[in-house]
C-alpha cells in the first residue's frame, strides 16, 4: 500500500462506486488536495461530485480505491472511526440548509462545537461570531422556520465553519441562492478558508464558482476528464470564460 505525499491532506486512489440501484458513481478517480487548497469539483449534473465528496469525506465507502487523509487511510476505518473524523476534522455543506428545526439559529450553529465537548459559552460565542461575519447574527434567536433560504443556507455555512474543521466539503452551497446572494456567501466562504489554513473541497456545475478556486479537477460520468488551473481573471474575462466552458 502505497502512502500518499506528505503535502497533500487528502489524497484518492482509483475510487470505484456503484449505487444501490445499479447506476455507476465512480469510474476509476484519482485526485490529491493539498493543505490550505480550494479546489473546485466541476460537471454537469450526475457527473459524479456528490458521490466523490462522500467518499473523500467517508460519509461512505467506495468499493474499490484508497482515501487518505493526513496520511491516515480513511479507507480502512470502521463507521464510528469515520464518524468521528466526520465530527472532529471535517465540516459539510449540502446544496439545501438542513437545520433542526427545534433549535434556534445560534444553537444550531453551535451544535457542532458542543458534540465535540466545547462549552456552551465557548460554542455561543464562536456560533454569534460567525453569524454576525455572515449577515445572519440579528437572526441569531429565531427557529430556521423564520428565516429566508438565503437566510438558512448563511446559518448553514457558519456551523460548518465555527469548528474550525480542517477539510470543508461543500455540495453545491449557493445552489438555492440568488446571484447576489450566492456571491456574498462565496465570498465569506473563500475569505474564511484562506484566512483560517482551511482546506476546502467544493462541488459546483457553476464556472463562476468554480473560477474562485485555486484548481478545478472535471468530472465526466464519474471519471476524471481534465484539471483546469484557474488565475484571477476580470469579471469581463470571467464571463467569457463561461461561456467557453459550458
Amino acid at each position: 500500500m502505497e502512502a500518499p505525499p506528505d503535502n497533500d491532506v487528502l489524497w484518492a486512489r482509483s475510487l470505484h462506486f456503484t449505487h444501490d440501484d445499479g447506476s455507476p458513481g465512480l469510474g476509476g478517480v484519482s485526485l490529491g488536495v493539498r493543505e490550505g487548497e480550494i479546489l473546485a469539483v466541476g460537471g454537469p449534473r450526475g457527473s459524479g461530485k456528490t458521490t466523490l465528496l462522500r467518499c473523500l469525506s467517508g460519509q461512505v465507502r467506495a468499493q474499490r480505491g484508497e482515501v487518505w487523509f493526513n496520511s491516515v487511510p480513511v479507507h480502512t476505518m470502521g463507521p464510528m472511526a469515520r464518524e468521528r473524523l466526520r465530527r472532529d476534522r471535517f465540516g459539510w455543506i449540502d446544496p439545501a440548509p438542513v437545520l433542526v428545526p427545534e433549535l434556534t439559529v445560534w444553537e444550531n450553529t453551535a451544535l457542532p462545537l458542543m458534540l465535540r465537548g466545547v462549552s456552551r459559552r465557548r460554542a455561543k460565542a464562536a456560533a454569534h461570531e460567525w453569524l454576525d461575519r455572515l449577515d445572519v447574527g440579528d437572526r441569531a434567536r429565531r427557529r430556521p422556520h423564520e428565516l429566508h433560504q438565503a437566510e438558512r443556507q448563511r446559518v448553514s455555512l457558519a456551523r460548518a465553519l465555527a469548528p474550525g474543521p480542517t477539510v470543508l466539503f461543500a455540495d453545491e452551497p449557493t445552489a438555492p441562492l440568488h446571484r447576489a446572494d450566492r456571491a456574498h456567501v462565496l465570498r465569506t466562504l473563500t475569505t474564511a478558508a484562506r484566512s483560517h489554513g482551511i482546506t476546502v473541497v467544493l462541488a459546483t456545475h457553476d464556472a463562476d464558482t468554480a473560477a474562485l478556486a485555486d484548481r478545478t479537477v472535471s468530472l465526466l460520468d464519474g471519471r476524471r476528464v481534465t484539471t483546469v488551473h484557474l488565475p484571477p481573471v476580470a469579471e469581463t474575462e470571467g464571463r467569457a470564460a463561461c461561456s467557453l466552458s459550458v
